[in-house]
């Protein structure tokens, strides 16, 4: 299927085949859900969004380190390194990490402004030293660049039958609407890294504080006051697939049923946090299997119809 995806993509180059192969493993590895919807693009694109997942994914794993071997200044270190090579990468010039050949050669294709990326990195620096967020606003503007940005990367590749302008703030709220999810899914995880993603004034206004949080991982005891303050960020988070769903239809129709499978995916794992009673402070809930078999499964039989019909999509380069 690697193979079969480059072929369409014109992508002959070995070196640069070998490097989008790697993006394509580390989504396929560490992003179920993302992988499983990027298979119902058309396959000429898929190398692009493996691109853009693997660059992600990377720089996320040097801030986070799960091996918990480096210290924060080697991981910082790292993090320089990366930003150096993508930097001289983007500006023409050879690339030494694969998945920063293989976004450098998606962001010039689809003409991708090199300022998401910059954005995108400036987030995960802060990761580095910040460990909470006082207001949704505060966290916004972290997510601008962790979250949001990455929805205006996609939105080339997948293709719109509107104005930049009009499609753009959809795509946005549907990357903080993702990245939301995951952080009331991952509470103790980032816990365990020493951070609180959701908001001091939100959890507050349930009685809720760092310490409270802490002391329920620790224990493995449940309090009222967290259920209801994970209630809370859910019915935030909605807010912002409520925000992102018009999008969907902004999208070339060849690209829907995949942004769609995503959409209903992610937003159904603030389902399953619910149905575990709201305890991921302890415990990662998930979609199952079949479920995600079945919303995929709906997806594909949309798949042939958008390709027949398909409109042309609005020219014009993203600003």
């Amino acid at each position: 299927m690697t193979r079969r995806e480059l072929d369409a993509a014109g992508i002959t180059d070995h070196a640069l085949r070998a490097a989008f192969d790697h993006c394509r493993r580390l989504n396929a590895r560490h992003g179920r859900t993302y992988f499983l919807a990027t298979r119902l693009l058309p396959v000429s694109r898929r190398p692009a969004v493996h691109a853009l997942y693997g660059f992600a994914r990377h720089a996320d794993d040097i801030v986070d380190d799960l091996t918990g071997v480096s210290t924060p200044d080697e991981r910082a270190r790292r993090l320089r390194i990366f930003s150096r090579d993508l930097r001289t990468a983007m500006e023409g010039g050879s690339g030494h990490h694969p998945v920063v050949v293989a976004v450098a050669h998606t962001a010039r294709r689809y003409n991708i402004p090199h300022g998401h990326f910059d954005d995108f990195l400036a987030s995960m620096r802060s990761d580095l030293t910040v460990t909470g967020y006082d207001t949704l606003d505060d966290l916004r503007r972290y997510m601008h660049g962790s979250a949001a940005v990455i929805g205006l990367q996609m939105l080339p590749v997948l293709g719109h039958t509107t104005c930049w302008d009009e499609a753009a703030p959809h795509a946005a709220a549907l990357g903080e609407a993702f990245q939301l999810t995951n952080f009331i899914r991952d509470v103790g995880e980032d816990l365990d890294r020493g951070r609180v993603y959701l908001p001091a004034d939100l959890l507050a206004a349930q009685g809720v504080d760092r310490e409270l949080l802490c002391w329920s991982r620790r224990t493995g005891r449940r309090d009222p006051r967290i259920t209801r303050a994970l209630r809370s960020a859910a019915a935030l988070t909605r807010r912002f697939y409520a925000a992102a769903r018009p999008g969907l239809g902004m999208l070339e129709p060849v690209s829907r049923p995949c942004v769609r499978t995503a959409f209903v995916l992610y937003r159904e794992i603030l389902d399953a946090v619910a149905r575990d009673g709201y305890a991921s402070v302890h415990r990662r809930s998930s979609v199952s299997l079949p479920r995600r078999a079945g919303v995929a499964a709906a997806g594909f039989a949309r798949i042939t119809a958008a390709r027949l019909t398909a409109p042309t999509p609005v020219e014009g380069l993203p600003r």
